[in-house]
């Protein structure tokens, strides 16, 4: 019997002594919005990244060491996200990503620099992200303002040319940005003719989307302009298709998503026109064999299709991973050498990280809401978005000299510091 304590007892102490001996998990802040207008979008992006995790970890983590994720609730709110990234920093993160407001990931990845925090903005369009807010810590996986109008424009050039715009617009730095750059593309920047409002962010009640599509609906406009996200563009939706203005104009709302569609509906949202950088069809139409992969295992975990959203925070986790391999560290200024110009493929065809401004380059899409019996003949019901219109992401994205131009003028450094 003393023989088999003993036994027992070395066992027991080998064992701890292993469990001690094995690395601590890296962590991986997700600042995001778990609640208030954009909390669908918040919801995806903590799908995607989970999913990622788990599949990094099942084939031997990053250096030896597995992933976990650590959250905080942002509720779209700047100085919420700020509190959350001090949150996260002392828990040790390792880096910090996520949310779906410009003006949080602007102020949330000033304070990560400060912390000498990587921050990965997933659903950030203002040109303020990369433009004149940008820094090195900072890198945008999505699309910005100004690549969505360049697509957006083209197309509405060719169906629409010499219509009149009218604008509604959420009252901060990606509705500012959104609206000046499709205006721009547009040529509807004369504000006598494509006359606009703007609406608080976050619009406290229904009588602010009343109030100015009651204006637009008395106007003389045939493109309606609804630079709009999340609920926000639900709500909106709404009241213009009970105002019958669904059905006498072409509604454009800039950045679409899966999500605005699902809570509307496929009838009120029919022939609605926007963009988004990627769709679940998106690796059919490229022959991407793991963007494929993604769908499936996104879908079958979760029972739905993964949206832009998702599949941000899902490249996100990848591509800090693969840097981290690459740089073989953690630190941050060897994340960014290593970053900075790099090219891959992962859900779709070609993307890389620019080096000066660290914006992701990527193809982009206009896309147009299918009729409600389309939609409905998918297994999921959830194939809501027909690609009218693509371009290129050096197409898209503006040049260095615009970039810097833009920069010259806000009296920012001509490069990130």
């Amino acid at each position: 019997m003393k023989r088999l304590t003993a036994a027992l007892a070395l066992a027991l102490g080998l064992c701890a002594c292993a469990q001690a001996a094995a690395p601590a998990p890296i962590t991986l802040g997700l600042n995001y919005p778990r609640t208030g207008s954009y909390q669908n979008e918040g919801r995806d992006q903590m799908r995607g990244a989970l999913l990622a995790i788990d599949e990094i970890n099942a084939n031997g983590g990053v250096l030896g060491r597995s992933l976990r994720l650590s959250s905080h609730d942002s509720a779209s709110r700047s100085k919420k996200a700020v509190a959350n990234v001090d949150k996260l920093a002392d828990e040790g993160a390792a880096m910090l990503f996520g949310g779906a407001s410009s003006a949080v990931a602007i102020a949330a990845g000033k304070r990560a620099a400060e912390r000498g925090l990587l921050y990965f903005g997933a659903v950030t369009y203002s040109n303020d992200t990369t433009g004149k807010d940008g820094h090195r810590y900072m890198f945008r996986e999505g699309i910005s303002a100004w690549m969505s109008a360049r697509v957006l424009g083209q197309y509405l050039a060719q169906k629409h040319p010499g219509s009149r715009y009218f604008y509604v617009t959420s009252d901060y730095t990606w509705g500012h940005t959104t609206e000046a750059s499709l205006r721009q593309t547009t040529d509807t920047r004369d504000p006598a003719r494509h006359p606009g409002r703007r609406i608080p962010f976050p619009a406290i009640g229904l009588s602010h989307y009343q109030d100015s599509l009651a204006q637009a609906a008395a106007s003389d406009a045939q493109v309606l302009v609804l630079v709009l996200f999340g609920r926000d563009l639900v709500r909106a939706m709404q009241v213009a298709h009970d105002l019958g203005l669904t059905r006498r104009m072409q509604v454009v709302a800039p950045n679409l998503t899966m999500n605005v569609v699902e809570q509307a509906g496929p009838s009120i949202m029919e022939g609605v026109v926007g963009t988004e950088p990627w769709t679940w069809r998106v690796p059919e139409r490229e022959n991407s064999a793991r963007g494929k992969a993604f769908v499936a295992s996104y879908a079958e975990r979760y029972q739905k299709y993964p949206s832009s959203s998702a599949a941000s925070a899902y490249s996100i986790v990848y591509q800090w991973a693969d840097a981290a391999r690459r740089a073989n560290s953690l630190d941050s200024e060897a994340l960014i050498r290593a970053l900075e110009g790099h090219r891959y493929s992962l859900l779709k065809g070609e993307q890389y990280w620019r080096a000066f401004d660290h914006q992701n380059v990527q193809r982009i899409y206009a896309v147009r809401v299918k009729p409600r019996s389309e939609v409905l003949k998918d297994r999921l019901r959830q194939d809501y978005f027909e690609i009218v219109h693509q371009l290129d992401g050096d197409q898209a994205a503006p040049s260095l000299e615009e970039w810097q131009a833009e920069r010259r003028a806000a009296g920012k450094p001509l490069q990130l510091m």
